[in-house]
């Protein structure tokens, strides 16, 4: 049976019904990842006996006819700057090799909780930010797969995993999924916790999934959006119903404002023809959308507030080894020293202008449609290509999701990116199964 490649809800419903157990499971993608990461190189840590073990735990205990949790038997990798009790947690950083905690972060636990298996760690760029690891575009090794959850993207888009945690500072979930061609899901800011999560800047920094569906992405982040109280971002708000959600058809088919945002004259030519057909396939359900010049002010304030914060909390690495970190890391850092209170806090001011003032276009689209990257992976590997696609949207805490729906004229693949309102993430997960539907079934007309 060829497992390598069915959605992680189909493989559930093997699971469920006895026709693979979890330890099958786990061997089939550890085959995967023996037969094509040597190229990929996605993984930090991998040890194969330790996810066999967790897997052999988990069918004796369906055996029990004890309740079992959503992803039982179903392996997850996660983004190697989420603490992790039994594997190492490195941050991409030489200077914290071997670095092991003591506990499980929140969203660990929660996927423990869940019945999944961790299968290992996936590489990230240098503390989450713009040097590369050492990860490759599955599509054409030659290339980027993006930055900075460069692993969790090629695991999924190799299928040697079929979900994947990832996270966003700038444009690090969106951005890898539409380099890699797969589902990447950023959530609301402040809806899946942080606690035990490599902290670069608390009003930014949000977690994320990478899958092949939609409807896996409604599943795997269903279960990590479980309010904690141990980060501050959090609010005690009733658990979402994402996967039933995106799974319903909308009772009307999802209007989408196109909007092109302002670094739209970095976009590439491939990008730009692809949106512009895809606007006009669909019709009278999307409209362009211009943004006041106001706008302008999102990436520098973005800029000053991220800046700032890694100068904060990077700096005992800054002091203890700045020999040993890249440039641009220890050039962001230094940037961030010269960020005034009163530029900061300015900043995040704009942060809420700028959200309210999209609530006229939020009134009368479902989401907005927009660029998640400018085109295709750029080549090379020195590089991770340019975030500001997707700088607006992380600086104003909206949800966010790239589907893989185009492909560019050197046959990368390439996204389209929805956002909608903040905590609107099961209607925004809707639009996309909805537009995705309809292309599907304008493709077999």
């Amino acid at each position: 049976m060829d497992l390598i490649g069915e959605s992680a809800l189909g493989l559930r419903a093997k699971l469920a019904a006895g026709e693979i157990t979890a330890e099958a499971l786990v061997q089939a993608y550890l085959a995967r990842i023996a037969e094509v990461d040597g190229e990929i190189g996605a993984w930090a840590r991998l040890e194969p006996e330790h996810a066999l073990a967790q897997a052999r735990t988990l069918d004796r205990l369906r055996g029990t006819g004890l309740p079992l949790g959503p992803l039982h038997g179903l392996p997850v990798a996660v983004k190697d700057i989420v603490d992790t009790a039994d594997f190492p947690t490195e941050n991409g950083s030489r200077l914290l090799r071997g670095r092991q905690p003591e506990a499980d972060a929140t969203l660990v636990s929660l996927l423990r909780q869940a019945g999944a298996v961790i299968l290992g760690k996936t590489v990230t760029t240098e503390f989450a930010m713009y040097a590369p690891g050492k990860t490759a575009n599955p599509q054409n090794p030659k290339h980027t797969p993006g930055g900075s959850s460069s692993g969790s993207a090629a695991a999924v888009a190799a299928g040697m995993a079929p979900l994947a945690i990832a996270s966003q500072t700038n444009g690090s979930v969106i951005r890898p999924a539409s380099f890699c061609g797969v589902v990447g899901f950023k959530p609301s800011h402040g809806r899946i916790s942080r606690q035990g999560v490599l902290s670069l800047s608390a009003p930014l920094d949000t977690l994320g999934v990478m899958t092949t569906t939609v409807e896996d992405a409604a599943l795997l982040a269903e279960v990590l959006m479980t309010y904690d109280a141990g980060d501050r971002d959090m609010r005690p708000l009733p658990a979402p119903r994402l996967l039933e959600v995106a799974r319903e058809a909308p009772p009307l088919p999802p209007r989408f404002a196109f909007v092109k945002t302002p670094v739209w004259d970095q976009a590439e030519a491939d990008m730009t023809a692809a949106l512009s057909e895809l606007a006009e396939h669909l019709g009278a359900d999307c409209e362009s959308v211009e943004l006041p010049e106001l706008y302008d002010r999102a990436l520098p304030s973005h800029r000053s507030i991220m800046c700032a914060d890694l100068a904060k909390n990077l700096q005992p690495y800054h002091e203890r080894g700045k020999d040993a970190l890249s440039p641009q890391l220890a050039a962001l850092i230094e940037e961030g020293k010269s960020v005034t209170a009163v530029d900061y806090n300015r900043a995040l001011e704009w942060r809420e202008v700028l959200y309210d003032g999209l609530a006229e276009i939020f009134e009368d689209f479902d989401a907005i449609l927009t660029a998640p990257a400018p085109g295709e992976a750029p080549a090379g590997l020195e590089a991770t290509g340019d975030p500001a696609f997707c700088t607006l949207w992380t600086f104003l805490g909206t949800p966010a999701v790239s589907l893989p729906v185009f492909t560019g004229s050197s046959g990368l693949p390439m996204g389209v990116q929805l956002v909608a309102p903040r905590s609107e993430d099961a209607r925004l997960l809707r639009s996309a199964a909805a537009l995705q539907a309809r292309l599907r079934d304008g493709a077999n007309a």
